[in-house]
């Protein structure tokens, strides 16, 4: 099974992720914030990956950062060296008013455009303002290239819930196992 933990402790925060991409999408989060909480059993439940998250902070900000940083990086070290795997995968996750679009490029190079199209300065507990770091620090630690983006909507929830469901769509397909590749999904032989 592929399946990885990070361990990170500041004098900030301290956070703990296991993830399991063979699995199917348990999520077992405590990060002492309700709204990212639902967002992580939302990315769990419909990638079909298994996440653990314990989260205790000083500042929501760091909190959030700093679980985004380990999330990225627990599927970074499941990956391993991304052998027989699809590598792409892209989604549209409609949500009542709300349609999002993601793609993810496994590919071991940083890069992320996000854009949510958030309105308000907060959605339940969360600033939006960390909901947009959220997604961007973990495309950056998650070393891939990550695209999000809403169509269109009015309502801020319904867009962030929605920009997670495609997101998690997205990294199902590009974590599958590949029946008929062997090696890693490159031209170049390595990625």
């Amino acid at each position: 099974m592929r399946k990885d933990e990070v361990y990170r402790k500041t004098r900030e925060t301290e956070v703990c992720v296991k993830v399991n991409l063979d699995a199917d999408g348990k999520a077992n989060v405590n990060t002492g914030i309700p709204f990212l909480d639902h967002l992580l059993t939302s990315l769990a439940t419909h990638s079909l990956i298994d996440i653990n998250a314990k989260v205790t902070g000083d500042l929501r900000h760091h909190s959030v950062e700093d679980l985004a940083l380990c999330l990225g990086e627990a599927l970074d070290k499941a990956l391993g060296n991304r052998e027989n795997i699809v590598r792409f995968g892209y989604a549209f996750a409609p949500m009542d008013c709300t349609l999002a679009f993601s793609a993810v490029d496994l590919v071991k190079r940083p890069y992320f455009k996000i854009d949510l199209k958030l309105r308000g300065k907060k959605i339940e507990d969360m600033p939006t303002e960390d909901i947009n770091h959220f997604f961007e620090t973990f495309a950056s630690s998650l070393n891939a290239n990550v695209h999000i983006f809403i169509q269109y909507g009015s309502n801020d929830h319904h867009k962030a819930e929605a920009a997670t469901k495609a997101l998690a769509l997205s990294l199902r397909q590009a974590i599958i196992i590949d029946s008929r590749r062997t090696g890693v999904p490159s031209s170049k032989g390595v990625i």
